[in-house]
């Protein structure tokens, strides 16, 4: 299984679509996440560009403004979808594999930059039961108030962040000495660890976006690789 995570801060210009579309078909994804779309909505054209031909059925938020907008999509031949929530923040599907019946929750969060709107956010985490930790900076000039609230929201329901590869921080600014941030991350449960005790994220390039693209890999491929006998 092969998820990719994006911030795209927008999908209107077409690098980002030939990048989605390319990037599903090399890496035959399994499922797509897209944040800040700042989109109302797309067309079913747009959305099989997206997934390159493949089922997926799709679901997404609108916007608040300029910033916001959550698109999930899911692979309808690989995956059974139980049931589908969203909120102000997040996406929520409830997945079945159809491969081995595996029943686990995926969602999509967005977490909004402006201070008014943490304490609802933070509220959302704790209702649906995901949690995330705080971001990381590459200076001090920043309220840590949110981010001791983040990690015990962390702590309290017990996930665990899969270890980046690629690059230390997933986020960087314009100005001349830019401020690099890790903001965006991918946490899992017990369950779902050790059913894929194998799995890995990649940090891709960001060329197109300010925000790097998260490559989720179960580590299927890897586990039956280790388990072909070989014979001399």
């Amino acid at each position: 299984m092969k998820v990719i995570f994006w911030n795209s801060r927008g999908l209107s210009d077409l690098a980002k679509s030939r990048f989605l579309a390319d990037t599903t078909k090399e890496q035959n994804l399994d499922f797509i996440a897209l944040l800040e779309t700042c989109k109302k909505d797309f067309s079913q054209s747009t959305l099989d560009n997206f997934s390159a031909g493949r089922n997926f059925l799709w679901h997404w938020t609108a916007p608040h403004g300029r910033s916001g907008g959550i698109l999930l999509g899911v692979n309808l031949n690989v995956f059974y979808i139980g049931s589908i929530e969203e909120s102000e923040f997040y996406v929520k599907f409830k997945i079945r594999n159809k491969k081995d019946d595996f029943k686990w929750v995926l969602v999509a969060v967005y977490g909004a930059a402006q201070p008014e709107y943490k304490e609802i956010f933070l509220t959302e985490l704790v209702h649906t039961c995901i949690k995330g930790s705080a971001s990381e900076k590459n200076n001090e000039r920043y309220d840590d108030k949110w981010s001791f609230l983040f990690n015990a929201i962390i702590d309290g329901l017990d996930l665990r962040e899969i270890e980046m590869s690629g690059r230390k921080f997933t986020w960087a600014n314009s100005l001349a000495t830019p401020t690099y941030e890790k903001l965006d991350r991918v946490l899992i449960s017990t369950e779902w660890e050790q059913r894929y005790p194998l799995a890995t994220v990649d940090a891709l390039s960001r060329e197109i976006s300010d925000h790097a693209p998260l490559l989720l890999n179960s580590g299927e491929e890897n586990k039956s690789k280790k388990s072909i006998p070989i014979s001399i």
